[in-house]
């Protein structure tokens, strides 16, 4: 029977966050653990402060996906971890085009790393770029991981631990990059160095906080936590790229869930 819970989780923008932590908070609830516990890997800086789960654990992997895949920096951290025949959830959260080959790949990576997938999930959230599935995952998203952990819960407390099928294509395909667009620093930057803490790449100087275009993966995660709104993407060349992004990908996606 599982003991402990942990939700262990890349998240730039706070939406693989979300849903990593729901689910890990409902299994753990409905399995009558003690509250979940939680390993941020985000930060550039950001170090497990456990790496190592037992075979009476179970641990909930979120990620995002970028161009089909996770993101290659969420993998190089999970690589910190290791599992001895772990229990574990495999997550991963996209911007309503497709999740590809991300889930997966996580659920292939987890397996290398010892731990074993019983359940799987594909969560829709706000995308990066444009206005696209604004305010995602909501409150109904997150009632449904809510009531997809419990069921996972149901599924311990049977004792059927079997691998879900996951979707997805062998050899992956291209992608797990980040994007093209690196944000700006506005003449309003007070300097606080809020952004170039919480870069996940370490991409932001502490000197003048300019974004080094060679490290940045355009996650926009500084745009978000700038305090004084300094950091943008006021370029017409992104404003015209988001519209058309935005109109394109408008169709309204559902969380998909494997167990």
């Amino acid at each position: 029977m599982v003991q402990k819970v942990t939700a262990v989780y890349f998240s730039a923008t706070d939406t693989s966050k979300k849903g990593t932590e729901t689910i890990a908070a409902a299994v753990s609830a409905a399995a009558g653990c003690e509250k979940a516990d939680t390993i941020n890997l985000t930060r550039f800086d950001a170090e497990p402060a456990r790496t190592e789960f037992g075979p009476d654990e179970l641990v909930v992997f979120g990620a995002p996906v970028y161009g089909g895949r996770i993101y290659r920096g969420a993998a190089e951290r999970f690589r910190k971890l290791k599992g001895n025949h772990t229990l574990c959830i495999v997550t991963v959260t996209y911007g309503n085009r497709d999740f590809d080959d991300a889930l997966l790949e996580l659920s292939d990576l987890v397996k290398e790393l010892g731990f074993v997938p019983i359940a799987g999930a594909a969560l829709v959230g706000e995308h990066t770029y444009g206005d696209i599935q604004k305010g995602r995952p909501n409150v109904e998203d997150l009632a449904e991981d809510a009531a997809f952990g419990a069921k996972v819960a149901e599924k311990l407390t049977a004792g059927s631990f079997s691998e879900p099928e996951i979707p997805g294509n062998r050899p992956y395909k291209e992608g797990g990059s980040g994007g093209k667009f690196h944000p700006l620093t506005g003449e309003n930057c007070v300097k606080c160095g809020l952004c170039a803490r919480e870069c996940p790449e370490g991409a932001i100087n502490t000197v003048d906080f300019a974004v080094n275009p060679e490290k940045c993966i355009a996650c926009f995660r500084c745009i978000r936590r700038c305090p004084v709104h300094a950091k943008n993407m006021d370029t017409p060349e992104y404003k015209e790229f988001a519209a058309a992004f935005t109109k394109r990908l408008a169709e309204r996606k559902e969380n998909r869930y494997f167990l």
